[in-house]
């Protein structure tokens, strides 16, 4: 669905600080630029339920689109950036999730 609001879920540890400070020295702004919003930052506080390995970090980022998600990821001129994410870090899962207004198209009956 083009041009709908997605939110990337961002669970990982860090594993070299230099290398992620680095990196979240310049992505917010870069982030911004590309059609992004950081709505949320976190550190692990405690498992309640679930079978997940926990992370440290939670970032959840809204992308205006599929699309401006994509040109982040993609853009040449962030070719330097991404590497002090992946370096920096461990465990890292990146989920895309649909903006929903409310769980009806989840809950609709087939």
């Amino acid at each position: 669905m083009p041009n709908q609001a997605v939110y990337a879920l961002n669970l990982f540890d860090v594993s070299n600080r230099d290398e992620y400070m680095a990196y979240s020295r310049r992505s917010a702004k870069e982030v911004a630029a590309h059609g992004g919003r950081v709505v949320a930052l976190g550190r692990f506080r405690e498992a309640v339920a679930g079978e997940i390995a926990p992370r440290t970090v939670m970032i959840v980022v809204e992308w205006e689109s599929r699309e401006a998600f994509d040109s982040y990821c993609n853009d040449p001129a962030l070719a330097d950036l991404h590497p002090h994410r992946e370096n920096g870090t461990r465990n890292y899962v990146w989920h895309l999730f649909d903006r929903l207004d409310d769980l009806r198209p989840i809950l609709k009956a087939d």
